[in-house]
C-alpha cells in the first residue's frame, strides 16, 4: 500500500474539519467535492455562501456537505476581530486595522484554526506563502518552544526500492530562504517528527551537499557538516549523517564507494537541503520531471496545523495536501 493510501485511510478513520478560505477558486471547489465524496475529511470554505454555491452549481461540484463561513455575516466575527486586536496591539494593531484584517478569507480562516472551530487550514492556491504564513504565524502562532517553524514536501515517487516504499521528506522546500546550521537542526528535528506521523517509518536524515564527507570544499559544504554534527548531537537517537551527496544519500551502491561507513548513506527517507533555493528546486524537478506526487507544502512547528499550496496546484493537489494536514490535525488532538 502506498503512502498516500495510508493517509486517505487514516484520514477517513479520524475525520477532521479542513479549512479551506480561497472559495473563490474553482480548484479549491473541486477539492472540497473530493474530500467530501471520498469522506476524507470535513470542509468549511470561507466565503458567502450564495456565490460559492453559484460557482459550485456551474462547475457540477456538489458542496452540500460544506460547512460555509461568511466573515461578512458571522456572528462571531466581533469575537475574532477583538481577539485579533489583542494578539496584535502590542504590534501596533488598532481596533480599525483588526476589523479590516478580519474581512480577508486566510486570516479569518486562521482565526477559526485558532478558536478550533475548525482543526485545521489549507490555503495559497491564490495567496502568496508570505502572505498565508504572515496569517498562520500571527494568529494560529508557534508551538510553544519551537524556534524555527518550517515546512516540508511529502514527496512519493515510482522508485519504490528506496527511502519508505519510494517516499521521502524533502525540508525545507518553501519557506525558510537562508537556515542557518543552528535552523537546519530544528527543521531536521521537525521533520524526522513528521516522517514518523506521515510515513510511518523511523527517519533517516541526511543533511545534502556538493560535498559528501570532505570531497569537495566550501562554506556551504561546512555549513551543512556543522548542521549534521550538531544535529547528531542533539538527537543521537535518529539515525543522520553530512555531508552527503544526493546519491550517496539515497543509492546503497554509491554510497557503498563514497561512504561506506555512513549510518545513514543509501537509505535516507529525509532530505534536508542548504537553502530553500535548493529545496524548492528540487522538489520541483522531482515532481515534473520524476513525475512524482509532491504533496505539501506541510508546515511544521505551528501550534495547530495548516499548510501552503503551490499556486500551480490542481485540485487533486489540494485535496491530498488537506488530506495530509487532517492527519496531522488527528494526531494533534
Amino acid at each position: 500500500m502506498d503512502v498516500l493510501t495510508r493517509l486517505r485511510e487514516r484520514a477517513r478513520g479520524n475525520r477532521k474539519n479542513i479549512c479551506l478560505p480561497e472559495s473563490f477558486d474553482t480548484r479549491v471547489l473541486e477539492a472540497a467535492e473530493i474530500l467530501l465524496v471520498e469522506k476524507l475529511a470535513d470542509v468549511t470554505l470561507i466565503g458567502k455562501a450564495e456565490k460559492i454555491f453559484q460557482d459550485a452549481a456551474r462547475l457540477g461540484v456538489d458542496l452540500g456537505a460544506a460547512h460555509i463561513v461568511d466573515p461578512g455575516t458571522d456572528p462571531r466575527r466581533a469575537d475574532y476581530t477583538n481577539a485579533y486586536y489583542e494578539l496584535r496591539k502590542s504590534k501596533g494593531m488598532t481596533p480599525e486595522l483588526a476589523e479590516k484584517t478580519m474581512s480577508e478569507n486566510i486570516y479569518y480562516a486562521a482565526m477559526c484554526v485558532r478558536k478550533r472551530r475548525c482543526d485545521a487550514m489549507v490555503g495559497g492556491s491564490v495567496a502568496s506563502t508570505a502572505d498565508l504564513i504572515r496569517a498562520m504565524l500571527q494568529i494560529i502562532r508557534p508551538k510553544e518552544g519551537i524556534k524555527t517553524v518550517s515546512s516540508c514536501f511529502i514527496m512519493a515517487t515510482h522508485v519504490h526500492e528506496l527511502g519508505t516504499d519510494g517516499a521521502f521528506l524533502f525540508s525545507d522546500s518553501a519557506l525558510v530562504p537562508e537556515p542557518t546550521p543552528e535552523m537546519l537542526v530544528d527543521i531536521a528535528a521537525a521533520s524526522a517528527a513528521s516522517c514518523r506521523a506521515l510515513l510511518e517509518a523511523e527517519p533517516v536524515v541526511a543533511f545534502l551537499s556538493y560535498s559528501t564527507k570532505g570531497s569537495g570544499k566550501g562554506p556551504l559544504v561546512d555549513k551543512m557538516r556543522q548542521a549534521a554534527e550538531l544535529f547528531r548531537q542533539a538527537h543521537p537517537e535518529i539515525v543522520s549523517d553530512g555531508e552527503l551527496q544526493a546519491d550517496a544519500a539515497l543509492i546503497p551502491s554509491v554510497a557503498e564507494r563514497k561512504c561506506k561507513t555512513s549510518p545513514a548513506g543509501g537509505r535516507a527517507n529525509v532530505l534536508i537541503f542548504p537553502d530553500l533555493n535548493v529545496g524548492n528546486i528540487a522538489y520541483k524537478l522531482v515532481e515534473r520531471l520524476g513525475q512524482a506526487q509532491a504533496i505539501g507544502p506541510i508546515l511544521q512547528g505551528l501550534a495547530r496545523p495548516g499548510s501552503d499550496l503551490s499556486r500551480g496546484c490542481g485540485p487533486m493537489d489540494i485535496a491530498n495536501t488537506a488530506t495530509v494536514t487532517a492527519v496531522q490535525a488527528a494526531i494533534a488532538g
